[in-house]
């Protein structure tokens, strides 16, 4: 069940509320996860059973995608901005130094909260930040494609493609490398959710100078990539590495952009492993 929760926060112009959708289950030590852009918490539904049984788990709909309303006026989404308002969230749900774990923007935003010392432990599945001018140039371009394909489709249209495996990987091929696992009704309302995403384009202009260099020496992390990832090829894993000598990186074999969907026992065993 998707709950929503009223915090302050501080912006240039004094304190305002944000208000964030998530979702809690289970029970145990605390993990946060963190969806990429224009996605919603939903992208964790299949790992989301297997974390519970052993952990409080936390699905977050980010500031202004899923049913998050945007941020107040006067609040940005840069790292930092974006940031503080997840550590804000943390305090008002209770949170100390929970784990966390992003895929995409929110394994970026994921370890922006390790190096902010906000968090226990990182895990980032295929996290943004680690690109060349050029390959972060690539990435937008497909994302807008995305999104713009996405806006152009009548939901009936949308509807129809979601029925079969081949309008599924039609649909939703670009970030699953089995694409054919996901059913029709999460293929519809995550284009839904691409669609309504109303931070789509301030996050992607704040990402234009991001790059993450910081080595998150005192937080353990671990960084898994998928050997099939069509949107941040997996070589940026390696540079990753180089930034964060400590952390660990993990090989996910056959596995796309978001790989909960493509291997979820696997991406729920790297997570706990992660968290213990």
């Amino acid at each position: 069940m998707v709950d929503t929760i009223s915090f302050p926060i501080q912006t240039p112009t004094g304190r305002r509320t944000a208000q964030v959708a998530y979702e809690r289950v289970g029970g145990g030590e605390p993990v946060v996860l963190l969806h990429g852009i224009g996605h919603h918490l939903q992208a964790w539904d299949p790992v989301v059973g297997a974390l519970a049984a052993e952990r409080d788990v936390i699905a977050v709909d980010l500031p202004g995608f899923g049913v998050s309303p945007a941020l107040p006026d006067g609040v940005g989404h840069s790292l930092r901005d974006v940031s503080a308002v997840l550590g804000a969230l943390f305090e008002a749900l209770g949170l100390d130094r929970p784990h966390v774990v992003g895929n995409s923007l929110g394994g970026l935003l994921a370890l922006q909260l390790g190096h902010e010392k906000l968090v226990q432990t990182v895990t980032a599945l295929s996290p943004a930040g680690f690109w060349t001018e050029g390959e972060r140039r690539y990435a937008f371009g497909v994302l807008r494609a995305m999104r713009h394909g996405a806006l152009r489709l009548p939901s009936p249209t949308v509807a129809r493609l979601a029925r079969t495996a081949a309008g599924r990987a039609a649909l939703t091929s670009t970030i699953y490398a089995r694409p054919g696992r996901r059913s029709p009704e999460a293929v519809i309302a995550e284009i839904r959710a691409l669609c309504e995403a109303t931070a789509f384009e301030a996050t992607l202009a704040a990402g234009r100078s991001v790059l993450f260099t910081h080595d998150l020496a005192e937080v353990p992390v671990t960084v898994a990539w998928g050997t099939a990832d069509r949107i941040l090829p997996r070589r940026q894993g390696i540079r990753a590495k180089k930034v964060m000598p400590g952390a660990r990186l993990i090989r996910l074999p056959g596995c796309g952009h978001v790989p909960m969907n493509d291997d979820p026992a696997l991406v729920a065993r790297v997570i706990l492993d992660a968290t213990r």
